[in-house]
């Protein structure tokens, strides 16, 4: 299996960046009802619920390796989790786990 690697964004309409840790654990629910992304995937921390979303347009994906929502959408169930692995101004490069995977 390869990785899975998706970008944090949107945290600036929540709580901000300064929480984030490297390795923390956060969890993903797909939000087929949203109004302005059929394919937007909520990330949350427990503890404090939204954080941001899983970034999905060219201006906020990060990185070669890092996936959008369209296309993070089919490749998980409606929940998964993931981890961050590497922290951005405004945001997080995290990865899947197995935990998630369909």
């Amino acid at each position: 299996m390869s990785r899975l690697y998706f970008t944090l964004t949107g945290c600036n309409h929540y709580y901000g960046t300064d929480f984030l840790k490297k390795g923390m654990t956060l969890k993903l629910k797909k939000e087929p009802d949203n109004d302005y992304d059929k394919e937007a995937i909520q990330v949350k921390l427990e503890g404090l619920g939204k954080i941001g979303y899983v970034a999905n347009s060219t201006a906020t994906v990060k990185g070669d390796d890092s996936l959008s929502a369209g296309r993070l959408y089919d490749k998980i169930g409606k929940k998964a989790k993931a981890k961050v692995v590497l922290l951005l101004a405004g945001g997080a490069i995290c990865e899947i786990t197995k935990t998630g995977l369909k």
